[in-house]
């Protein structure tokens, strides 16, 4: 059998189709992605270690205003069971992000995780929501009783009770948006 051009031999002509790749058209490939997978992995990370870092300073000033919150007579918060709840909710979040932020700097100093990493964003999911709502909760309840003692006298006990307050909701939108940024973190882990 001969061809065309006088050659005896067939001339076999395969055409390939251009391979597929999954790397993004910037060219950076399948390395870009995963550096900014890191990149928003440790954004969140030490967005969540400065949130609850400043609800805990939040925290702090709520739970130290109150308690030195007395000033002779009926202006001592001891004897309003508002200011109480508030007082303790207070030390209650306090000692919460202290340990979470604890336990965030050691790992991120160390590299070496102290939880599981599916039972760290459980812990972290679950306990910003549930302080959350409790501070939101003590000042919602403590709002009313300053603004009754208000109408009587406006004085430096009511002062610190309003201050207190602003602290603890300071300290609740800290923890609210730290608790979005935990629901990520535990939607993300993979079910092990």
């Amino acid at each position: 059998m001969s061809n065309l051009d006088g050659n005896s031999s067939p001339k076999i002509h395969i055409e390939t189709p251009p391979v597929a790749s999954s790397a993004p058209a910037t060219g950076n490939g399948g390395i870009g992605g995963i550096l900014r997978r890191w990149k928003r992995e440790d954004l969140m990370k030490r967005g969540s270690l400065a949130l609850r870092g400043i609800a805990l300073l939040f925290s702090l000033l709520s739970f130290i205003v109150m308690a030195s919150n007395k000033h002779g007579d009926w202006r001592e918060f001891d004897h309003y069971e508002e200011y109480r709840y508030l007082l303790a909710i207070g030390i209650l979040s306090s000692l919460y992000t202290g340990g979470q932020v604890f336990r965030q700097v050691q790992e991120l100093s160390t590299g070496k995780q102290l939880l599981q990493p599916r039972m760290a964003a459980m812990v972290d999911f679950f306990g910003d929501q549930i302080i959350a709502y409790l501070l939101i909760s003590s000042a919602s309840s403590a709002v009313p009783m300053t603004n009754r003692l208000r109408e009587g006298a406006d004085n430096i006990f009511t002062d610190s009770s309003a201050a207190a307050i602003s602290m603890s909701i300071f300290a609740f939108l800290c923890l609210a948006v730290s608790a979005l940024i935990s629901g990520y973190k535990l939607s993300t882990q993979p079910y092990i």
